[in-house]
This record gives C-alpha cells, sequence and structure tokens, in this order.
C-alpha cells in the first residue's frame, strides 16, 4: 500500500474533487465552485497525480467518473460532511438534549441555589443531567483540573484568575444568628457586647481568622471564637440552646434558622457602616467557555436571577 504524506495533501482540492465527481464536467465545476476554468483544470491534473488515477475519463458522450472515481464519489461525501460538522458550531436544542452538567459548592451554596436552577433547566431538557460533586478544599482545583463545569461560592480565586469567567448569583449582608434566648437576643446589639460574645465561627479553608476578626480589630477589638466549623450545615446543632453567636451571610442565616429556635439580628452599627457585601458566584473554565449545553445553562441562570427565582427574599430583620 503506497503511504500517503497527509502534510502533502491540499484538502482544499477535496471540494473541488467533490464537484468534479458530481458534474463531470470542468466548466460546470467551475461555475458552481466560482473559479476559473483553467484553475479547476489545474486542480483536476493536481487530483489525478494525487490519486495517481484519471478520475474523470472521456467517453463517446462527453465525461464520465473512472472505477477508482466511482469508489471515492460515497465516501468523499460522507468525509467533507463529517469535516463541515467538525467545523460548524455545535446546536444545542433543549429538548433532545442529555448533556452531564456538574457542579461543585459547599452543602449550603448548594442548597440555596442549585435545586432551583435543576428544576428549571429539566422543565425545559428533560433529559439533561446533573451531578453534585463534593467540594474541594481547593475551591477552584475542579474547574481548572476539568472535573466539574460550574463551580458556586463567595470565595475568590488566587491563582489561574485568567482562564477563569464568572457571572454574579446572589448578594446580601452579614448578619448575626443566635439562640432566641441568647442574653443579647433583645436589643440593638453594641460592638462592644458583640466583640465580647462567645462566638462560632465557619472556617472553609480552616486557615487564618474571618472577616470579623479583621474589622474589630480595626477598632482594636477582639472576639473569642470558642468554635469553629468547617461547614455550614451543622451551625443550627451548635447555635441553638447555646451562648454562641455566628456572623454569616443573610441568606444562609435565615437557611439555617428554618424550623429552629434561633433568631437574625443585625451586626452592630460600627459594622454596618463598613460592612462589604458578600457576593456569591458561579464560576467555569475557559475550557467551557464555548460549550453550548454550558452557555444554555448560564442563561438559564441569569434568567432565573433576573426574576428573583434563585434569590428569594428572607425573613425581616428585627432589633
Amino acid at each position: 500500500m503506497r503511504e500517503v504524506n497527509l502534510r502533502a495533501v491540499d484538502l482544499n482540492l477535496l471540494v473541488v474533487l467533490s464537484a468534479l465527481l458530481e458534474h463531470r464536467h470542468v466548466s460546470r465545476a467551475a461555475l458552481v465552485l466560482n473559479m476559473s476554468q483553467p484553475a479547476v483544470s489545474r486542480a483536476l491534473q493536481r487530483l489525478r497525480d494525487t490519486f495517481a488515477d484519471p478520475l474523470l475519463v472521456r467517453t463517446a458522450q462527453g465525461y464520465d467518473l473512472s472505477a477508482r472515481a466511482l469508489l471515492l464519489q460515497p465516501q468523499l461525501s460522507l468525509l467533507l460532511n463529517g469535516l463541515e460538522q467538525l467545523i460548524v458550531t455545535p446546536q444545542f436544542v433543549p429538548e433532545q438534549a442529555d448533556n452531564l452538567i456538574k457542579l461543585t459548592g459547599l452543602d449550603l451554596d448548594v442548597a440555596l441555589y442549585v435545586p432551583q436552577l435543576v428544576k428549571h433547566a429539566r422543565q425545559r431538557a428533560p433529559g439533561m443531567r446533573f451531578e453534585v460533586v463534593a467540594q474541594q478544599a481547593e475551591h477552584f482545583a475542579a474547574l481548572d483540573n476539568g472535573d466539574v463545569h460550574f463551580c458556586l461560592t463567595a470565595m475568590e480565586p488566587v491563582a489561574g484568575v485568567d482562564q477563569l469567567h464568572r457571572m454574579e448569583v446572589d448578594r446580601m449582608n452579614v448578619v448575626c444568628l443566635m439562640d432566641a434566648q441568647h442574653p443579647l437576643a433583645d436589643a440593638p446589639l453594641e460592638l462592644e457586647s458583640y466583640a465580647a460574645a462567645s462566638h462560632g465561627l465557619v472556617s472553609i479553608t480552616g486557615l487564618g481568622p474571618g472577616v470579623m476578626d479583621e474589622e474589630l480589630a480595626r477598632f482594636n477589638l477582639s472576639r473569642r471564637v470558642q468554635v469553629r466549623l468547617a461547614s455550614f450545615m451543622s451551625v443550627a446543632d451548635f447555635c441553638e440552646g447555646t451562648d454562641l453567636l455566628f456572623s454569616l451571610p443573610e441568606r444562609l442565616a435565615h437557611y439555617i434558622a428554618r424550623h429552629r429556635n434561633l433568631v437574625i439580628r443585625p451586626l452592630p452599627q460600627a459594622l454596618l457602616q463598613r460592612q462589604r457585601q458578600v457576593l456569591f458566584y458561579l464560576y467555569w473554565h475557559q475550557r467551557y467557555h464555548q460549550d453550548p449545553a454550558c452557555i444554555w445553562l448560564r442563561e438559564q441562570v441569569a434568567g432565573l436571577r433576573a426574576a428573583g427565582v434563585l434569590t428569594p427574599p428572607g425573613a425581616v430583620l428585627s432589633g
């Protein structure tokens, strides 16, 4: 079998060959291809050299296909169609989709936002599948490794930022969560009493102080962190019936406080004046930026957020 060096083959000639085999005439092929007749004649000669075959042969009725060309024609049609499908931008049809979308995030973040998204998406793309992947210690490693399509988090990446895209999903203030019988539950929080209270802290990374520690330091105050947790899901169990006070993003606090003997209070006024809102983002890697299914899902997130479906209002704060 003759070895073929594909790098030496001009693939543009295959388009010319397809027209020649279909029309079996140089002039008619030139017209269809919007090429000059001499250019198509030169292309035919190069094709004959490439295939070591005349391809078009003269008969009494005009040109006809050689035996090799008869074999080539159906194969060439499949090849060109395959190349076209390879290059054309794939279309996403929700009703026909069976894509698997993988997301990661902290348990409570997922519980707050993902069920509404999945319900909405499956109503429009019933065959689409979803998998929630356990959150890794390094929030963005799964995106970088290609293990997931999306990461939902309030954390900020420290590396590979140029390869990440994000969309804001929610923003909220920080509030105080405490037992309904807590000594500080019945009056507005003062800065000094807040600092002197026994605090619980949710530390996802397990490293360093919390944001409130940094804010209190600006007033030359510090707090006592009596309990440090790695997840939001157990906060209610540690808070209810104790003197612990947790400072949490507002919507997370409302979710945790549901059906529990807990109350939510605003931060001390001095901290409120300096408070930075907590921003939740949906992150994705550059590798999936142009993926049709991921583009469609991001559009669903944007639509749900605009309609207020992903961010239902929390209970009214008192105090």
